[in-house]
């Protein structure tokens, strides 16, 4: 389709698309914190939130089709969505064996509800930019956006309420950003994706100075969450942008100053109370990790203990390591829940989804995949990640499935060039 004989669109319209877009990814990813003390008060708030959004992102796909758009999609990344439906599919299987049937079924119904979610919001950017291409709104800059308001509300609350906002590590002697509001660490891959998202500004030179604000608030809170791995993500990321530059002084350069900074970053970022040792053990995590692998795992070591579960009971215990309820990283997460069966298909999966980024002719959808694909694969490796208990990284990734898989289909039905016909007739001899 020919953008010359497109026209432009109404300014109005897209100002409505962008602001309703930002608002509906804030509210969703809003639904991941716990904003209330009161257990049963913040399953309501993530309940409706959550469900709410996902309504409002199908509203707003049926939005974009009232336009005039025709929903001419079709799946071309076959392997990496039908392996993600063969991952959940096997997870809903796993209700006949779950240790906990009813948890494992809400883990479940909630990375579907998220899938639903990013399948209709993914698609509503999909469509204004095969039909609107004049259209400024874009994917990473709305991301962006969102993830910048949430953390300024961290921002501004570390200094209203502290005691909320922060929590004490290391037997009260380190304040991290987060509070019991979010994991650091995961508020920390946040800051990240953000960061990654609002770097794309750079590119297209887009309000180059307000861009800049953006990504130093969120370097701000990044630092205050003292998230290692997050810190890991984001010099990554500053790395890959600039192997980017055509510039050979400026890649130079950055090189030079990562080299020197290295020797002040390691002795104040990455080794706190606890020394080398802490490091060394990744917190207290390889200890963990090796109780699970070598007295979890055998004893089911096929389809594991069922969607989202690592032990019979409700907490993976061992004489040799602390106990928790999720395994701190999504592969051995993966293993213990649904077995070698289920890890060798995730594994699979996510390599069919690093390819099809690989392969993709579009360069700007490449460095979206390696934009959020470092920090949520790096807080994987921690945290809940892409695969583990529901958190917004799983949606992260879900978004990347669908961009990388969905393609506009050139050859449209004649239902579907009727329908375009009537709503812009302006498009008749492009459709013809």
């Amino acid at each position: 389709m020919q953008q010359s004989i497109i026209p432009k669109p109404h300014q109005a319209f897209l100002r409505l698309m962008s602001v309703l877009l930002t608002l509906i990814v804030l509210i969703k990813l809003a639904g991941f914190f716990t904003w209330n003390e009161d257990v049963g008060v913040t399953r309501i708030l993530k309940l409706v939130s959550r469900l709410a959004m996902t309504a409002a992102a199908y509203g707003a796909y049926r939005l974009v089709l009232k336009r005039g758009a025709v929903d001419s999609f079709r799946w071309h990344n076959s392997w990496s969505p039908l392996l993600y439906g063969a991952y959940l599919g096997l997870g809903l299987v796993s209700l006949l064996w779950s240790t906990n049937p009813g948890y494992s079924l809400l883990q479940w119904l909630m990375d579907l509800e998220t899938l639903v979610f990013a399948f209709y919001f993914v698609k509503c950017f999909l469509l204004l930019d095969e039909f609107f291409p004049d259209s400024p709104l874009r994917f990473y800059h709305v991301l962006g956006n969102a993830t910048f308001l949430i953390l300024s509300v961290f921002l501004v609350g570390m200094f209203i309420s502290p005691e909320t906002f922060y929590r004490l590590t290391h037997d009260g002697e380190e304040a991290r950003l987060g509070g019991f509001i979010m994991n650091p660490n995961e508020l920390g891959m946040l800051c990240v994706v953000g960061i990654a998202c609002l770097m794309f500004n750079f590119y297209r030179r887009h309000r180059l100075a307000w861009t800049v604000v953006k990504i130093g608030s969120l370097l701000l809170a990044l630092i205050l969450t003292g998230s290692r791995s997050s810190l890991v993500g984001f010099l990554l990321i500053v790395f890959f942008h600039i192997q980017q530059a055509g510039n050979k002084r400026l890649k130079i350069a950055a090189n030079l100053a990562a080299l020197l900074a290295v020797p002040a970053l390691v002795p104040l970022v990455f080794i706190k109370q606890g020394g080398l040792d802490e490091v060394l053990s990744m917190t207290g995590r390889l200890p963990f990790w090796h109780a699970l692998l070598t007295e979890g795992l055998p004893r089911e070591p096929l389809l594991g203990y069922g969607f989202m579960r690592i032990s019979y009971g409700e907490y993976f215990q061992s004489v040799h390591t602390y106990a928790a309820q999720m395994a701190h990283n999504t592969f051995i997460q993966v293993l213990m829940n649904l077995g070698l069966v289920g890890f060798t298909i995730v594994i699979v999966q996510l390599v069919a989804t690093i390819r099809g980024f690989v392969h993709t002719p579009s360069p700007q959808l490449r460095l979206l995949g390696a934009g959020l694909l470092i920090p949520i694969l790096i807080n994987s490796f921690t945290e809940f990640g892409i695969f583990g208990m529901t958190n917004y990284g799983i949606l992260f990734y879900q978004f990347l499935i669908c961009f990388v898989s969905l393609r506009f289909h050139a050859l449209l039905t004649d239902r579907e060039r009727l329908w375009l016909l009537r709503r812009r007739p302006e498009l008749a001899v492009a459709v013809a």
